[in-house]
């Protein structure tokens, strides 16, 4: 989404409400009264009017004032993200800013000019008012940014793009930092990685069913239609397909003493299809703020000038509560793959037929014992990060805005347990990629053993210790680019 070299254009369609919502803005300023962030001071200090020849210092030093972030700066797909969905709500006239405005950021996403902008800082309601305000910065030549890779102060960088700096009017600067863009940028991003994973955690599901010489009789499609939930449905739809075929099933169908598996293979279903159910609200929540305009206060142009009226749609909480949603989704997903990787490394069923740790030659060789120490230190991380951001306030502005959605921490934390449950997924790849080795000359399902041949293009079969980071990270990798989705 927005990333450099990908072309942004403001429709010609979108001009009209554009300007129409901006005559309401003039208009509300020759109606000698006051009207939030219009004419007036910002936060607790909006009883504080403001005369007509301070409105552009008023806007500058909105901007300036609120550029308060900390911390590393965000990668440069957020940023970019960010001002792409900014200057879609603008171009939805309800903001009442000029089309110039919307433009000089669609030139500076398309000039390669990305600001730099703090992490922290964001508490998710009056909009993402410190990273928007670091972006809108560059917009009036100052700040800092890159362009071409290089670091420079934010007017230096336009005018090397050959842009120029913007000077804001009435409502403007307001309208620039007064959204929830940050959070709906962060959701969309990882939106984009969230399916490649859960692909991954599935394939990995049916691989350790094989690995461990589990059974299928609990895919039995009656099961779920008595349960009567989508998800756990359709995931058992998925591992019934990816076993198709498979010969190491039936090679134990007989005399097996066991009779039920683990939770972990047996309830998968029922785990990650809740998780996928859960993650639908998420997928709804997303395209809804995609389309939104989230700025205040509003502006519905009309024949007699329109009205302007004061809301919240900035506030982020559509989106902090499935952003922590998410983390808690996440938690479950890579915490029932790593009991699976325990189950195949400790050895504890005979029936199972492996090793100890996978070893290739157990005591001599330690195998991929400490693979399952690595995702359970993940899993250690991921549960911290499952703790909802939303649930607790922080009251700001001397208490006008006495309830904020922590919609940014959520989707940092969300962000974070989707890099760390990849390589989770990962890990047990690896280790049942290795354990279906130890049934050979038996195949698995055509599509779990289509995985495994992708896995051994970067991880060859463990026939002695070696470290298993770089395995881990390898097959992380292709987790990141898809290799384990449907094509």
């Amino acid at each position: 989404m927005a990333r450099q070299g990908a072309r942004v254009e403001l429709g010609p369609a979108a001009r009209p409400g554009i300007e129409a919502s901006r005559r309401a803005i003039e208009g509300a300023l020759g109606d000698a009264e006051p009207h939030y962030g219009i004419n007036t001071g910002f936060g607790s200090l909006s009883r504080k009017r403001i005369g007509d020849e301070e409105l552009h210092e008023l806007q500058r030093n909105l901007v300036r004032s609120h550029a308060a972030g900390v911390g590393e700066p965000l990668p440069e797909d957020i940023v970019r993200a960010m001002l792409l969905i900014l200057a879609a709500s603008l171009a939805r006239g309800r903001s009442g800013v000029r089309v110039e405005l919307v433009e000089s950021i669609v030139a500076m996403l398309n000039a390669g000019v990305t600001p730099i902008v703090p992490e922290i800082g964001s508490v998710g309601a009056s909009g993402d008012l410190a990273p928007l305000s670091h972006a809108a910065l560059v917009l009036i030549g100052e700040g800092e940014a890159t362009h071409k890779s290089e670091r420079i102060a934010g007017g230096e960088a336009l005018r090397r793009a050959g842009l120029k700096p913007i000077t804001l009017e009435a409502k403007e600067g307001l309208a620039l930092i007064n959204g929830t863009h940050l959070m709906s940028a962060r959701l969309a991003l990882i939106w984009a990685d969230l399916g490649r994973v859960f692909d991954a955690a599935v394939i990995a599901t049916a691989m350790s069913i094989d690995a461990c010489r589990g059974t299928d009789e609990f895919l039995d499609p009656r099961v779920y239609e008595a349960r009567n939930q989508p998800g756990p449905a359709e995931v058992a739809e998925r591992l019934r397909a990816l076993l198709a075929g498979s010969q190491i099933l039936p090679s134990h169908a007989e005399n097996d003493p066991r009779v039920q598996d683990p939770y972990s293979i047996r309830c998968a279903p029922i785990v990650l299809g809740s998780v996928s159910d859960s993650l639908r609200g998420v997928e709804r929540a997303l395209v809804a703020e995609l389309g939104a305009v989230t700025d205040n206060p509003l502006v519905f142009p009309g024949a007699d000038g329109g009205d302007i009226v004061s809301a919240g749609n900035f506030h982020g909480m559509p989106l902090a509560i499935p952003l922590d949603t998410l983390a808690i989704g996440l938690a479950h997903v890579a915490g029932i793959s790593e009991r699976r990787v325990y189950h195949m490394l400790s050895a504890f069923d005979e029936e199972a037929h492996l090793p100890p740790y996978l070893s290739p030659g157990p005591g001599l060789h330690s195998g991929l014992m400490i693979a399952q120490y690595t995702a359970a230190a993940l899993c250690n991380e991921i549960v911290t990060l499952a703790t909802p951001a939303s649930v607790y306030n922080v009251t700001t502005s001397a208490g006008m805005e006495d309830y904020n959605s922590y919609g940014p921490r959520a989707a940092a934390k969300a962000a974070r347990s989707l890099d760390l449950t990849r390589r989770v997924i990962a890990i047990e790849l690896v280790c049942a990629a290795q354990g279906i080795e130890f049934h050979r000359t038996l195949r698995s399902g055509a599509m779990v053993e289509a995985a495994i041949e992708t896995i051994r293009r970067v991880v060859p079969t463990l026939h002695a210790d070696r470290p298993p980071s770089p395995d881990i990270e390898a097959v992380a990798a292709l987790i990141a680019d898809g290799a384990f989705s449907p094509a």
